[in-house]
């Protein structure tokens, strides 16, 4: 952000302030943090532009991740049909980390910007494009471990990037969202272990109206982006260095099915596939955790009376369901 650079006092170059702020407000909302409205710009992008003296302070690139990652998770709901955020970042990101989705690449030097040199192919709609789109999601459904590039960065990036081991909640005006770099230790060429919970906000609710929720941190969790040496993993404490690019615990892979699905394309052929069912275990933890902040805000006299009742009603239900399905309870 060289916008002192644009305010040039004097003759025929005098810009003004306003003028560099507009230019800049189309530059963001256009390229980090764009929306699904086509020709409107997130006004939260005004607040970080009205002093260009502050800009370089800004973590741009944290806010960026923070907006996209909260877009993927909209994405994934049922009645959504985009994604916005800053696709560019996450082509470049799926061209570096996956290689057979890769496209053809140019030479460049050392100091262009990596994703320039990804010649994107010129792709059709239509028939060819769902096609493709299936292609796709057999090749996923086909990946392994091995099918990844897990250091396209080299093993030592974190060094020359010290905050790329930051631990905490990245931000962008009202959005926040989880960053443990303990989720994925392989990109920085560690054994992948089962990392510990991240941190999360003390209360959240979605309106009744509108598709968005609000969340609301703790007062400490806004200073820990300026301190980062405090917040920084410890790469030697928590894993050691692999022995091959894939390499993780034991318990690593049951750990992540419980939370992740293993498979994109749902079975059609055959006898249909038992989805795996994790009641006792994930979906009380999920009641849990959306529930208890709601009731911890109020008086928490009522959290045994209010909570025990509702948790054994639940838990209850869940043993019934196992009951159906002929699972025993977990």
């Amino acid at each position: 952000m060289h916008a002192e650079g644009l305010l040039v006092r004097g003759g025929e170059l005098k810009i003004k302030e306003m003028e560099v702020q507009c230019y800049l407000f189309v530059l963001l909302g256009s390229t980090l943090f764009v929306d699904k409205s086509r020709d409107r710009l997130r006004p939260a992008i005004n607040l970080f532009l009205k002093d260009h003296r502050r800009l370089t302070n800004y973590a741009w690139g944290a806010g960026a991740l923070a907006y996209l990652y909260r877009q993927l998770g909209v994405a994934t709901r049922a009645g959504s049909k985009g994604l916005c955020g800053c696709l560019t970042l996450l082509q470049a990101w799926i061209y570096e980390y996956f290689p057979l989705f890769r496209p053809s690449q140019l030479p460049q030097s050392l100091d262009a910007p990596r994703a320039s040199s990804w010649i994107s192919p010129r792709l059709s709609g239509g028939d060819e494009a769902r096609q493709r789109l299936a292609r796709y999601g057999q090749l996923l459904d086909e990946l392994s471990a091995d099918d990844v590039t897990w250091t396209p960065y080299g093993r030592d990036g974190h060094t020359d990037i010290p905050r790329s081991l930051y631990t905490g909640p990245i931000r962008f005006s009202d959005i926040a969202e989880g960053y443990d770099p303990s989720r994925c230790l392989r990109q920085f060429g560690y054994r992948q272990i089962i990392p510990g919970a991240m941190t999360v906000p003390h209360d959240q609710y979605r309106p009744a109206s509108g598709s968005s929720y609000i969340v609301f941190w703790d007062l400490w969790v806004n200073q820990l982006w300026d301190n980062v040496a405090a917040r920084r993993l410890d790469l030697d404490f928590a894993s050691r260095p692999c022995e091959h690019p894939s390499e993780i615990v034991e318990e690593y892979v049951d750990w992540f099915l419980t939370r992740s699905h293993p498979r994109i394309t749902h079975p059609t052929d055959g006898e249909p596939q038992p989805r795996p069912l994790l009641v006792h275990q994930v979906l009380r933890e999920q009641i849990v955790d959306r529930l208890g902040p709601v009731l911890l805000t109020r008086d928490r006299s009522k959290w045994e009376e209010d909570g025990g009742k509702f948790y054994d009603m639940v838990a209850g239900v869940f043993e019934l369901y196992d009951q159906l399905v002929g699972q025993p309870p977990q």
